[in-house]
């Protein structure tokens, strides 16, 4: 037994004894409730008490859970996920078109025994009191996106000129609405519970980081989200729903560009998409090494700090509703990179988030990119973290989610 296993055995130890001895919520993850959760003012909030939350994504589970032989895999996120205190997992309610393990294989078509892995996915993660961001669609060509809605589209006929048509065809919106409302009247086959009448699902997310090249105002994204955001809550009532955004701004705050990545627009407006009816909580991503190119360290760290803080003033002073950053990560894949280096940006970020929620902000929570079992190297995007594997960022985790427990237990008594 090597020493970082012995470290990673420590951190797993010491957090166990911290809610063994009655300093966080549960054992078992997100506080025990058969309730919604629901939000009020800047706070996500549960039968009436804020919570806070750590998490993680693993956009992989559904596509491994398909197989039963790779269920294991699932089974063991979960497990490091709890054991180190994380309570919400992202991941995709999407596999589109001709793609491996692909859940709709074709147009309003699905394949059974992939929902079965979705089925396990959400079932599992209940038993390990985790709670699920399901996502519909992806803006990127991976697991088919909004390209392959388009590409029906134009085999159905339609005139589409380019891939954001996605946001205003009404057949392709069509397609999207269809597969929104197989998702979430799909009953369990495990559970025996309808998605839209299951707690375990913290909320839905409409897409996974929308851009719009065409029309870089956000206009045209403000009214897709309009209507599916409506659409959405006259199916499911019960459960938060959010955009999907990585939190660019746009023409309705020009000011605010300049703290966008290179000063660009993306065809999303941070404030307008967040402000419209049924979008009950705001997000945004975090990537300082993928969007500044060629940036050191310390130019990240304070991209890092601007970008949370100006969200975190925006979020109370304008949207007044819950944040949450539901994504961010260092990769071990950058010129230079080194253990020390993603501690310190993990730690950086943490703080912030802790800072912001302990002082009644709108410090919701964080989701790391991305947790991943054993034996997944073809997996791997550099940001990927094995918790087993890599004990320094093991027990910054862990920690984080011992304190934003204790936030949950002792501020709001």
């Amino acid at each position: 037994m090597g020493s970082k296993r012995l470290l990673f055995i420590s951190s797993v130890f010491l957090f166990s004894i911290m809610f063994l001895l009655g300093l966080g919520e549960s054992v078992n993850g997100f506080p025990s409730s058969p309730s919604f959760v629901k939000t009020n003012g800047l706070n996500f909030v549960l039968d009436g008490r804020p919570v806070y939350v750590n998490g993680f994504n693993s956009y992989w589970l559904m596509s491994l859970a398909t197989d039963v032989t790779n269920r294991q895999k699932v089974t063991s996120a979960f497990e490091q996920a709890a054991t180190h205190g994380l309570t919400v997992a992202r991941t995709w309610a999407f596999n589109d078109g001709n793609t491996y393990n692909a859940l709709q294989t074709s147009c309003g078509v699905y394949d059974e025994q992939v929902f079965r892995g979705l089925d396990f996915v959400v079932s599992h993660a209940k038993s390990y009191g985790i709670k699920l961001i399901l996502s519909f669609v992806n803006n990127y060509k991976d697991y088919g996106g909004r390209a392959q809605y388009v590409q029906w589209g134009r085999r159905a006929g339609q005139n589409i000129r380019s891939d954001d048509d996605f946001y205003t065809n009404p057949t392709v919106k069509g397609y999207y609405k269809n597969h929104v409302k197989t998702i979430m009247t799909r009953v369990n086959s495990i559970s025996g519970i309808a998605y839209k009448d299951d707690p375990t699902i913290f909320s839905w997310e409409l897409i996974n980081e929308p851009r719009c090249q065409t029309d870089p105002s956000g206009r045209t994204l403000q009214g897709w989200i309009k209507e599916m955001a409506a659409y959405v809550k006259s199916i499911d009532s019960n459960h938060l729903l959010e955009v999907g955004m990585e939190g660019f701004y746009g023409g309705s705050t020009l000011e605010r560009k300049q703290y966008n990545p290179g000063g660009c627009e993306y065809g999303t407006d941070f404030i307008t998409n967040n402000q419209i009816p049924g979008i009950d909580f705001a997000t945004v991503h975090a990537y300082p090494d993928s969007w500044l190119t060629g940036s050191d360290e310390n130019a990240q760290l304070s991209f890092l700090n601007k970008w949370m803080q100006i969200h975190f003033d925006d979020v109370e002073r304008v949207l007044k509703k819950p944040l949450l950053f539901a994504e961010f990560g260092k990769s071990y894949k950058d010129p230079g990179y080194s253990t020390a280096q993603r501690d310190r940006f993990y730690n950086t970020f943490y703080n912030n988030i802790y800072s912001a929620a302990s002082s009644g902000k709108a410090g919701g929570g964080g989701l790391f990119w991305q947790l991943m079992a054993e034996g997944m190297d073809s997996f791997a995007d550099g940001y990927d973290i094995v918790l087993s594997q890599n004990p320094s960022i093991a027990a910054i985790i862990a920690s984080q989610s011992h304190r934003m427990s204790l936030l949950n237990t002792t501020m709001f008594r």
